[in-house]
């Protein structure tokens, strides 16, 4: 591979799913680049990613960690993206600042699926990619076998970079298909050049012309020599291989071992000479090129004492402690090598750096000089898809809570949080019971705050079957002036969805129209907890007759008056339970779209049509309703049956009779919290 002129600062995301060995990936690149001078490891807790008091208490990446590095003369900083699906909003956002992503997958053919939400995402955003199949010491699948799997999943050619040496059932090495040269493994130690083996000899010719025909589907030049059978030489491969990569044309796939530091160093060159620079992603981004300073922030944090940080990349200018972007002054600048922040006073176009105390400032924030300035696009954050009702176990501390969950909602837009409008529960919402359960534990470790969640209680409704009419008298009297109102209200249903409707046909002033809304107060105030302890909702009330007294009546005596004849009438007009049902929209592999139909039978619910999902080859779209009871773990168990990569969208669309044990179990647990 020829030299090249050194690039400005680049930005390289790794992501993967879960247990792939992204963070020993990054590890391992910090070592080779002399960033660190010990690996680190999650499991034992020492990491530079994985820092955090929530991430080693799992020992599993909860957070983008950034590091920055210089390999060869040049400036990188990598992201290690978590894999949990329920932390992909994470990756999304680390993903829109990085010149190119290093797609980290195990030589699994079965895991292939587990890889499909992030390679949709890069194909649908454009975004450079190189794939890099890890743990090939202990491989299950061929590479061919792995590759074949997760082109499914990819809308760009995976094109096979290296070829494994084998030495009995041990990959020992690999041969690069551009150069033709081999490498021999040792652990923790730079690959040793040696001979091709004659036993892989014809797989390594077969797959470099694999490689020569996927890249002439892109570059007219090198067809019309493959097609004279001229034999390209390695720098018109590279060339190609690098142009096809910076246009997104193409994904080549690199093997390895992380925890043996094995494919390291060949997978950093690959970066070095074909990542795209900071212009060439500014420009695919559609920034312009005009002046002063202009940047993004992908990721906030709240850094206790330390105050809020705002992780950005610098898209063009040179910032500068002090200055003032967005209309806010930088105080503090950091360079960031996972929790350890450098303090630095100046940083140029492409880098990484942390902003300190930029308080208006949140993740997909566009900075600039000019506060008017240009606005770089953002994706949307993730829909909430699992809820917990939650509240400080010391009262005192609700306040502090709700000021807690701003700052993490603020760190992370993919959660939400606030009062149930129905039920009155103060909710936490977001991606899965692991998401929350994370941020629980930064509310206890940040934020010195104990925590109680429960499964949030579902807003049931009632109303009535049959009409009546009832009359009722309010007369109290106790010296002076006493109470009186007396009132006629027909009571009846109305068609689901229709809400509440107050009438009066009151005639020859027997009820003053001054009272006439204190009635219909009465019966609203009633509504709030019907017969079965739940609001009412579909009825029609009428007032229609009544008296008053010229002394004791009032609007008090005609609202208590209203609220009597409710309570007296409502149980006699055969009241029922109304459940909230829920269109949802699932989202899965056709392969496992017959397993549907058990899943939604068993929650109550039924199928309303399946559809190819749009753009996704292999994905189905199936459209169901289920009452919300059911959904709270609908996620869980979606992601179980689907390697995790199952998803839905969801609306409120009715309410439905309830009846039968399951209503009367409603019922009866209502009367228990009530009497509580």
């Amino acid at each position: 591979m020829a030299s090249k002129t050194p690039s400005g600062p680049r930005v390289a995301a790794i992501v993967g799913p879960y247990l792939c060995g992204k963070t020993a990936l990054f590890e391992s690149i910090l070592m080779l680049t002399e960033a660190i001078g010990r690996k680190g490891s999650s499991k034992e807790g020492y990491a530079v990613s994985d820092g955090t008091p929530e991430a080693k208490k799992r020992h599993m990446s909860t957070e983008v960690n950034v590091a920055t590095a210089e390999y060869l003369g040049e400036a990188w900083t990598f992201l290690d993206c978590p894999g949990s699906v329920e932390m992909i909003q994470e990756s999304i956002n680390a993903l829109m600042v990085a010149d190119a992503a290093v797609v980290v997958c195990e030589a699994d053919a079965s895991r292939a699926l587990t890889v499909a939400p992030v390679l949709k995402f890069l194909d649908e955003k454009d975004i450079p990619h190189i794939l890099f199949i890890n743990k090939m010491d202990t491989a299950i699948s061929s590479v061919k076998e792995t590759l074949t799997a997760l082109q499914v999943h990819s809308k760009r050619p995976l094109v096979l970079r290296e070829v494994p040496i084998r030495e009995g059932d041990n990959i020992i090495g690999h041969v690069d298909l551009v150069s033709e040269r081999a490498f021999e493994w040792a652990p923790g130690k730079p690959s040793k050049l040696i001979e091709i083996p004659g036993t892989v000899q014809d797989r390594e010719a077969e797959a470099r012309t694999e490689l020569l025909e996927s890249l002439a589907d892109f570059d007219d030049a090198l067809l019309e020599s493959l097609l004279e059978d001229v034999i390209p030489s390695s720098e018109e491969i590279y060339n190609s291989l690098t142009n096809d990569l910076q246009r997104s044309f193409i994904v080549p796939a690199f093997i390895g071992s992380a925890e043996q530091d094995n494919g390291i160093r060949r997978l950093m060159k690959a970066l070095r000479h074909e990542c795209p620079e900071a212009p060439a992603t500014a420009e695919r981004l559609s920034i312009d090129s005009g002046d002063g300073v202009l940047a993004q922030v992908f990721k906030t944090v709240h850094a206790g004492h330390a105050g809020k940080m705002s992780f950005a990349r610098i898209w063009r200018g040179e910032a500068t402690d002090g200055m003032t972007l967005n209309d806010e002054r930088v105080s503090g600048m950091h360079r960031v090598m996972g929790q350890k922040h450098d303090k630095v006073s100046k940083a140029n176009a492409g880098e990484v750096i942390a902003l300190g105390r930029m308080d208006s400032v949140h993740t997909g924030t566009t900075l600039s000089e000019n506060a008017n300035g240009a606005v770089i696009s953002w994706p949307d954050a993730l829909k909430p898809l699992f809820a917990l009702s939650i509240h400080a176990e010391h009262r005192d501390d609700e306040v502090k809570l709700s000021g807690a969950l701003a700052k993490l909602a603020d760190q992370d837009p993919s959660i939400s949080f606030g009062p149930d409008p129905d039920t009155g529960e103060f909710l936490l919402w977001g991606q899965g019971e692991m998401h929350l359960l994370v941020t629980i534990d930064r509310l206890m470790d940040r934020f010195g705050l104990n925590i109680l969640s429960d499964r949030p209680r579902i807003p049931y409704k009632e109303t009535i079957r049959k009409p009546i009419s009832q009359h009722s008298r309010h007369k109290k009297q106790s010296g002076g002036h006493g109470e009186f109102g007396d009132v006629h209200l027909d009571i009846k249903p109305l068609p689901r969805g229709s809400g509440f409707q107050f009438n009066d046909t009151i005639t020859g002033g027997v009820v003053p129209k001054q009272y006439i809304p204190a009635v219909e107060h009465g019966v609203k105030d009633f509504m709030s907890r019907g017969p079965l302890g739940f609001t009412v909702v579909d009825i029609s009330v009428t007032l229609t007759d009544g008296q008053f007294h010229a002394v004791d009546s009032s609007e008090m005596a005609f609202k208590k008056a209203a609220g009597q004849a409710m309570r007296q009438g409502m149980p006699n007009c055969n009241p029922v339970l109304l459940e909230p049902i829920f269109k949802v929209e699932i989202v899965l592999p056709n392969e496992f779209t017959s397993k549907i139909q058990r899943l939604i039978s068993g929650r109550r619910g039924h199928i309303l049509g399946f559809d190819a999902k749009q753009g996704w080859d292999g994905w189905d779209e199936v459209s169901v309703q289920l009452p919300q009871s059911e959904m709270h773990d609908l996620i869980i168990e979606l992601r179980s049956m689907t390697q995790g990569v199952g998803t839905f969208q969801y609306e409120f669309d009715h309410l439905q009779e309830l009846s039968g044990k399951d209503a009367d179990t409603v019922v009866s647990q209502r009367e228990a919290a009530l009497a509580n």
